[in-house]
């Protein structure tokens, strides 16, 4: 694979408001998550918090944030016009409107509205797999990237499907009828969500990431550590969602070992490309470094779990005292360094490609604080690896807090960087991003990113 991939044509991604509204809500809903957080630490939060908590985490910053980054970047790496720009923002209002109603719901005790909010969540997942398929079929064959991309969207097509019917049967028990539990619906849902959904778009998209942000290739072990994880990595999925669903520890387990193997060989591939970088490290490469580590502790520690009980509640995310790892360590870290690129990036080619070769203009990394930056990777490597200590050791009441007391100031230096962009580099506010046409605009500036009045585009 090309360190930059040579068929990248910015001229067909979407306007520069749809990713961005994804990425604003997107982190709205991390920020909410937080405190929610809190608050369960404290007690006050009323409800099924944490059962809230799990679904702003995942659903409103993860997966929006997923969204927003297959939305832009698969038209613009595929070289295909993105299918449709109106399903883009529908899938959006859908989603956002579902979660926000399906988290109250949840916090109120009033069940008999999830299965509303939970298919108005649906539709918008499937609003969104239809137009990125459909646009991934222009693309004829598909790279590395792109097919991780596109099994991903069965994974939320079909982990919707089982969402919705929890949904309903929180209310209406329709699963009785059927040879599976609910307790075994959940753990397949959440398999689907976390390791299929997440975990596949997270490793394509490292694949195209890693190799342009170190200016290096696969070559060597490289090749076969890919080819081990794009066959293993779907199948130990798909065999351990539909073990636990049917009860089966066998396929369950032997799906668990496929899923670690593929998640050592992208740690792997991951740690030879950062030792081989022939970049300037930044703190986007530190929080790749912490990636490469936490997914390949988080596989070695699950292989015992999942290979003796794959079928237990405890051992849901893999083995004991592992969750950190792989939520924060891995899906966290990947999410925040690579947006530190995609959100400048956004802003800069909207802003100031077209004045390339006519003034000076600055670099993608110049439109953030680098300090700011380095502030938050600390706090962020430091919060996690307390937490995921205390996750081993859970004598250590002191170093969870601490943990989440740094993690949540790392996540807060990220917002303001990020927050920083927008407010010195585009002509939208952030209430504009969210609003669209609904809120007032700078003179001259389009709500859907077209030409301004001097010519450019927005």
């Amino acid at each position: 694979m090309a360190a930059i991939p040579g068929r990248v044509d910015t001229d067909l991604q979407p306007p520069m408001t749809v990713p961005l509204r994804h990425f604003w809500v997107g982190l709205t809903a991390l920020l909410a998550g937080s405190v929610v957080g809190v608050g369960l630490v404290a007690g006050v939060v009323p409800g099924l918090g944490r059962l809230a908590l799990v679904h702003l985490f995942l659903i409103g910053w993860v997966c929006i944030t997923i969204m927003g980054a297959m939305t832009q970047f698969v038209p613009v790496w595929s070289g295909v016009p993105l299918h449709s720009r109106r399903l883009a923002t529908v899938q959006l209002a859908l989603v956002t409107a579902g979660l926000t109603g399906f988290v109250a719901s949840l916090l109120l005790s009033t069940l008999a509205l999830l299965p509303v909010f939970g298919a108005a969540m649906l539709a918008g997942f499937w609003v969104f797999a239809y137009n990125v398929g459909r646009t991934l079929a222009r693309a004829g064959r598909l790279d590395v990237t792109e097919r991780h991309f596109a099994l991903s969207l069965g994974f939320f097509v079909a982990l919707t499907a089982l969402g919705l019917a929890l949904a309903v049967d929180f209310t209406r028990p329709v699963l009785a009828q059927f040879p599976v539990t609910r307790s075994n619906v959940v753990l397949a849902h959440a398999t689907l969500a976390v390791f299929g959904a997440v975990l596949t778009t997270v490793y394509g998209a490292l694949y195209q990431l890693a190799t342009m942000f170190t200016q290096t290739e696969l070559h060597g072990i490289d090749d076969h550590l890919k080819r081990t994880e794009e066959v293993g990595h779907p199948v130990g999925v798909a065999l351990l969602a539909v073990g636990r669903l049917v009860g089966s520890e066998p396929a369950a387990a032997l799906g668990g070992l496929l899923v670690c193997l593929a998640a050592l060989s992208v740690g792997a591939i991951l740690a030879r490309r950062l030792f081989e970088m022939r970049v300037e490290r930044t703190p986007m490469h530190t929080r790749y470094a912490v990636v490469a580590l936490s997914l390949s502790a988080w596989a070695l520690l699950t292989v015992p779990a999942w290979a003796t009980d794959p079928l237990a509640r405890t051992h849901l995310l893999g083995g004991p005292g592992t969750t950190h790892l792989l939520v924060l360590g891995t899906v966290g870290f990947v999410v925040l360094g690579t947006l530190y690129h995609v959100v400048p990036f956004v802003v800069w080619v909207h802003r100031y490609s077209d004045l390339l070769g006519f003034e000076d203009v600055p670099m993608i990394d110049d439109l953030y604080h680098g300090r700011l930056a380095a502030t938050d990777a600390a706090l962020l490597v430091s919060g996690t690896a307390l937490l995921a200590a205390a996750d081993l050791v859970p004598a250590a009441v002191a170093l969870r807090s601490v943990g989440g007391v740094l993690v949540g100031l790392g996540v807060f230096a990220f917002a303001v960087n990020m927050w920083s962009v927008l407010r010195n580099h585009s002509r939208h506010s952030v209430g504009g991003l969210l609003l669209g046409r609904f809120s007032p605009t700078r003179a001259g500036a389009s709500p859907d990113g077209a030409a301004s009045a001097d010519g450019r585009r927005e």
